[in-house]
């Protein structure tokens, strides 16, 4: 893998295993695979992140249900159709993944390096905090990018308004699942999850 995307994309992770290994596809003849795991916050809320894994990491690592790893990698993103319309799918790629005894004090963290590519939504929420939400393109290698929803707070919230398209940043924190219901028809109402980065610090950087 270039390493030059390693340094722009990287992801730590420690939690517990809460499903199966289930298969998702083969490049080359590597067959991935793809589970979940639940990582704390410090209010004691769960994230529950989706992970794909090579198979020839696993014979290394035990990933039943209730073990506990941690993960290093990078957050990719890919289109997938799913019920006719086009989605963007987040997950966690694993580059290297062991069991651990117990989770730490700073069990989620990710770095990226990258360029807006969407203009920044400046919002507040009913109890007054500020929000904006940003899309980020990572590059990687061959031509290709991750394109990654990030939320920023407060300060950051009120930089990322002077942001543009095309603008360089920086950022870090962690990678949190939301789950959120969406209205299909008058009658039909499916509950999904969405995958953002919650930005703690980010920097424009001029080029």
């Amino acid at each position: 893998m270039n390493d030059y995307q390693f340094t722009t994309n990287k992801v730590y992770l420690e939690g517990k295993v809460i499903s199966e290994l289930t298969y998702s596809h083969e490049i080359f003849g590597e067959a991935f695979y793809n589970f979940t795991i639940e990582v704390p916050r410090l209010s004691q809320t769960m994230d529950k992140l989706p992970v794909t894994v090579s198979e020839r990491l696993l014979p290394t690592v035990d990933v039943s249900l209730g073990k506990i790893v941690s993960i290093q990698g990078q957050l990719r993103s890919y289109n997938k159709v799913v019920e006719g319309s086009n989605r963007l799918i987040l997950t966690v790629f694993a580059r290297d993944i062991k069991n651990i005894d117990a989770i730490s004090t700073s069990p989620n963290e990710i770095y990226l390096d990258g360029y807006i590519c969407k203009t920044p939504v400046y919002r507040t929420t009913p109890f007054g905090r500020e929000i904006t939400d940003i899309l980020i393109a990572v590059n990687r290698p061959y031509n290709k990018s991750d394109y990654i929803p990030a939320i920023a707070w407060g300060r950051n919230a009120r930089f990322s308004t002077t942001l543009e398209i095309g603008s360089h940043i920086k950022i870090w924190g962690r990678i949190q699942s939301r789950d959120y219901e969406k209205k299909l028809s008058e009658t039909e109402v499916v509950k999904r999850t969405a995958y953002e980065v919650s930005i703690s610090k980010m920097d424009k950087v001029d080029d």
